[in-house]
């Protein structure tokens, strides 16, 4: 039987703490098969659209965003972690399970009207990716869809995205935390 790109995600347990079981995306990369897969399912729902950048979340989500970027012949644009950009930007805030956290973008990184996908490895509360939609909304930019690898969906991410109005795809799912 053919492998899935779940099949290639390694789960390791009780990372980062006790209780956890973490969905390593990493094995996924290594294997050229694997990643090749993974890159060609998560852009094929927006083959034909016009998408003008492609959004990648920090940190795994530029591995992926980068790779959609170049086969969709588009640009790339990073949100990342506070004070991580040398130029100009704009912040958004967001709750985390043990806290807050800060993703900016620079504040030329889209034009108003600009088409974006946003992409990441993994949607889980989906805290940092509504951070990262309301930061291209900020810049005028719309969001055509987001675009993960891995949903767990008993964190409520995907219902927080549709909520606001956003097209979800995730290549697979995993339940539990």
């Amino acid at each position: 039987m053919a492998k899935t790109v779940k099949d290639y995600i390694r789960t390791i347990v009780d990372f980062p703490h006790e209780g956890i079981l973490f969905r390593d995306v990493t094995t996924l990369f290594a294997d050229p098969r694997g990643f090749r897969m993974c890159v060609d399912q998560l852009l094929a729902p927006y083959a034909g659209m016009r998408i003008d950048k492609v959004v990648g979340l920090e940190a795994r989500g530029f591995i992926l965003g980068g790779a959609v970027a170049h086969q969709l012949s588009t640009g790339f644009v990073p949100i990342r972690k506070k004070g991580k950009l040398p130029g100009q930007t704009i912040s958004q805030a967001y709750t985390l399970e043990y806290g807050e956290a800060v993703v900016e973008v620079h504040d030329d990184a889209m034009a108003p009207g600009e088409k974006v996908l946003v992409v990441d490895d993994l949607l889980a509360t989906g805290g940092t990716a509504e951070a990262g939609i309301k930061l291209i909304e900020r810049l005028g930019a719309e969001v055509v869809g987001c675009a993960f690898v891995v949903d767990l969906p008993d964190l409520g991410g995907r219902r927080r995205l549709e909520a606001m109005g956003m097209e979800v795809h995730a290549l697979c799912a995993f339940e539990g935390l």
